[in-house]
């Protein structure tokens, strides 16, 4: 997780890449229903992308496949998402972003379709596999389209809402998943899903206007990057880290309880809900306080995330200690989200593009890794040891952070609303 904008050279003579907007004169009321689609569009994304986490169990099942294979669903997603983004990316820079769009989701919805009807699991994969490319796409076109449908005065508010998907994706969309399948089946779920990316895909061809491509950043010009940007390379590896740790642990969150604190089904439903609002919670409290001291925020955080999967180790043996260590578990995380995009951008401000699809390769590659390692560690040390190798990775992330001394200036202005920087010029858009 990961948005990005797309940049354009301001003046000829400059090399300084400046966050773009359009300023063509969309009416009111269509822009803000496009901000409204391009939200959507991040919940199916979102939900699409970490459904498997809450269906392990019956997934597994149903395929005869062990609950460390059926993880690979989260991992092969997450490889696609975060080791595609630059090329394609680069290699769709010419393409209409509500063209590009529409594409992504269409391209959810016949995988959605495809993963419901499969008759194997290689095919299951295989339809994850493709339907991350277009994830990762997503992650690096999204927020910046928003932004460019309003006014320069309101791309701070329309960027807050479409990255408010991922909250919502956190409290209602994957626990409604548990849901759908415990009172069908995990193949009407992945279904319902298909249909709900058609639907958006229509309010996207509806509502999202023309919006022709600017300058996007090559990918020799993103991988060069951490070369150079010794803060943005030390980022990265804090980002790795606790990404990890959490979705090596958050992905076997099921089975982890259903083993230690005999979860049911609607318990495991209720709880993910409380993680998922304890989520927006810490995404509302990290508003105030990242712009002014991000990486304050992220220790705090990563702290969080430490402390909460050793809790889960000690007192979620009961649903008591299970609600009681989640809110924390999704405050923390909440904190941390916010935190690092804020960290990423003040380490490159001046190629934002580049350095955001170095975040989403990052992130995804790693909450694939985090659910492979995971898979491994469940098949043959048991679930219990998953969430050892959580606390380990989230408290490198944090020793990292806090032995690293501060290279660069991580104050931003003062938008809490804002999941992105805006000290960054506005250019005229040039399309």
């Amino acid at each position: 997780m990961r948005a990005a904008v797309e940049l354009a050279d301001d003046q000829p003579s400059e090399r300084t890449k400046l966050v773009t907007y359009d300023t063509r004169a969309h009416s009111t009321l269509r822009a803000w229903l496009g901000v409204a689609a391009i939200t959507a569009s991040l919940f199916v994304f979102l939900t699409t992308e970490l459904m498997p986490v809450g269906l392990l169990t019956p997934i597994s099942a149903s395929l005869r496949i062990s609950v460390g294979t059926a993880g690979l669903m989260v991992t092969l997603y997450g490889v696609s998402a975060g080791l595609g983004v630059p090329f394609i990316v680069a290699w769709t820079r010419r393409v209409n972003r509500r063209v590009l769009l529409s594409t992504l989701l269409a391209t959810l919805t016949l995988g959605n379709t495809i993963t419901a009807i499969s008759p194997n699991y290689p095919l299951v994969l295989t339809t994850r596999l493709i339907m991350g490319f277009a994830s990762g796409v997503f992650w690096a076109i999204g927020v910046s389209m928003a932004m460019r449908l309003v006014r320069e005065r309101h791309a701070s508010r329309a960027a807050a809402i479409v990255m408010s998907g991922i909250s919502i994706a956190a409290v209602v969309g994957i626990p409604l998943g548990t849901v759908l399948e415990s009172l069908t089946s995990w193949r009407t779920t992945f279904l319902i899903w298909a249909g709900l990316s058609a639907l958006v895909f229509l309010a996207v061809v509806a509502v999202v206007p023309s919006l022709p491509s600017t300058n996007a950043v090559s990918a020799r010009e993103v991988f060069g990057l951490p070369l150079k940007n010794v803060p943005l390379r030390l980022v990265l590896f804090t980002v790795v880290l606790f990404v990890l740790g959490h979705f090596g642990a958050y992905t076997f969150v099921r089975p982890y309880l259903e083993q230690s604190a005999s979860a049911t089904p609607f318990f495991i439903t209720a709880a993910l809900m409380v993680y998922g609002a304890g989520g927006a919670a810490g995404n509302f409290v990290a508003g105030y306080t990242v712009n002014r001291n991000p990486r304050g925020s992220f220790i705090v955080g990563c702290a969080g995330l430490v402390t909460s999967l050793l809790l889960l180790l000690t007192i979620a043996h009961g649903h008591a200690g299970s609600i009681i260590t989640l809110i924390l578990w999704g405050v923390s995380f909440g904190v941390v989200q916010l935190s690092q995009v804020n960290m990423t951008q003040a380490a490159a401000p001046d190629t934002f593009e580049a350095a955001m699809s170095l975040n989403t390769m990052a992130y995804n590659t790693s909450i694939a890794l985090g659910a492979l390692f995971g898979g491994l560690f469940a098949d043959h040390l048991g679930v219990t040891n998953v969430v050892w190798f959580g606390v380990a990775l989230t408290a490198a992330s944090l020793l990292l952070t806090l032995g690293t001394r501060r290279k660069t200036s991580y104050t931003v202005p003062d938008d809490a609303s804002a999941p992105t920087r805006e000290h960054e010029q506005a250019a005229p858009d040039l399309t």
